[in-house]
């Protein structure tokens, strides 16, 4: 398949075909924060609505522990580990994470075995230093060797301002992260994991009699708000992660570095009506919904249905879905054998002239090569130019 593409725009028409252009609908001015960054963003398409101070590297504290549980949650998932398995816990679980500290904790007891599932919620619910560092021990055999294996993870979920020095958020000054980093984070944690997805949402956790809180007030403030985790060191300030689904629109808020324990509540819960108020979800496409076709070379048919895969949806201003430019880009050059779902081109949406979703366009159906003498006569008219 060669380089050159063959480009198709199709404007969306949602009202009469007289071409009337809208005029832009005024926004409010976002909330004023004093948190030292914060994001917004639409889970589901990654859209980021309000930003402050968003790629600056600060201390997360305990949103660490957003990454320590997406792993452990991919290894079950994966069948690595069993939420059965139990993990031993070290002395130097306990010593740096245990009872004995001034950090949060499971109250695990030294050299006991506990089952990965109670430690999973020992991490989310109560913040556990001493569950963390036993996953991670568990998992890689030391907490260094499971920092690497989160940092190859940043790494692979596109968090280019992050490293990790360890599993729980404890200060170290190697350990950084930024406001969008961690919204990526988050929107993994949410879309890739979602039968574990609901452990967030859990606004109590009970082991062996010690009755501990979510520490996201959120989740007792907002039935909308399923999750995600906080943070407090004294470098980090106070920290929220948090995401609430209204109808068909999911959004996720990040803030650092706030005053206090309420002030990251209630300035987490401005994003989000701000973001509410003023944004909507669009479903633009189905699953099933022919956008472009391709010319197919040397198939059994020569043209093929293309879409995107799966429902595509985005959050946009309220009211200005008349104002959405649709482009398809299709590859040219396309030669047999096709599986579907393969990716055959691009599918580009902006508003206002303003780039918001890019994403693949993907074969509706799978085509055979064909016969030997139509692949000939194909590669012939390819040959002199006929393939555009």
């Amino acid at each position: 398949m060669t380089s050159i593409r063959i480009t198709t725009t199709c404007c969306l028409l949602f009202v009469a075909a007289a071409q009337v252009q809208a005029a832009p609908q005024i926004i409010p001015p976002p909330p004023t924060l004093s948190a030292k960054a914060f994001l917004l963003m639409d889970a589901g398409s990654g859209t980021v609505l309000l930003e402050q101070n968003a790629d600056e590297q600060m201390a997360p504290a305990s949103l660490t522990k957003m990454m320590t549980s997406y792993i452990v949650v991919g290894d079950i998932e994966k069948g690595k580990l069993k939420e059965t398995d139990e993990a031993l816990v070290s002395d130097d679980a306990w010593k740096r994470g245990g009872a004995g500290t001034e950090g949060s904790t499971m109250f695990l007891d030294p050299r006991s075995r506990v089952p990965v599932i109670d430690l999973l919620r020992g991490v989310i619910i109560q913040s556990g230093n001493d569950a963390s560092i036993v996953l991670a021990q568990h998992v890689a055999g030391s907490e260094e060797a499971f920092a690497d294996i989160m940092n190859q993870q940043a790494k692979a979920l596109g968090m280019t301002n992050t490293h990790f020095a360890n599993a729980t958020g404890l200060p170290d000054d190697n350990h950084k992260t930024t406001a969008r980093d961690l919204a990526i984070l988050a929107r993994a944690v949410i879309n890739d994991h979602p039968a574990h997805y609901p452990l967030y949402a859990e606004r109590w956790y009970d082991y062996h009699g010690h009755n501990q809180p979510n520490r996201n007030r959120l989740l007792f403030q907002d039935s909308s708000v399923d999750g995600l985790k906080t943070g407090h060191t004294q470098e980090a300030g106070y920290c929220l992660v948090a995401s609430s689904k209204k109808q068909d629109m999911r959004l996720i808020t990040v803030v650092l570095g706030s005053e206090s324990e309420k002030s990251r509540t209630v300035e987490s819960q401005s994003l989000l009506a701000y973001g509410f108020r003023n944004y909507e979800g669009a479903s633009l496409y189905t699953q099933a919904q022919e956008l472009a076709q391709a010319r197919i070379w040397k198939g059994k048919v020569n043209k093929l249905g293309l879409g995107v895969g799966k429902d595509l949806n985005v959050t946009i201003q309220r009211g200005a879905k008349e104002r959405l430019s649709i482009q398809t880009v299709v590859n040219s050059r396309i030669v047999a054998p096709i599986t579907q779902g393969q990716v055959l081109g691009e599918i580009h949406i902006s508003l206002d002239g303003k780039d918001i979703y890019k994403g693949p366009l993907v074969a509706q159906a799978a085509v055979d090569s064909a016969g030997f003498f139509a692949r000939m006569w194909d590669a012939l008219l390819m040959m002199f130019g006929s393939a555009q």
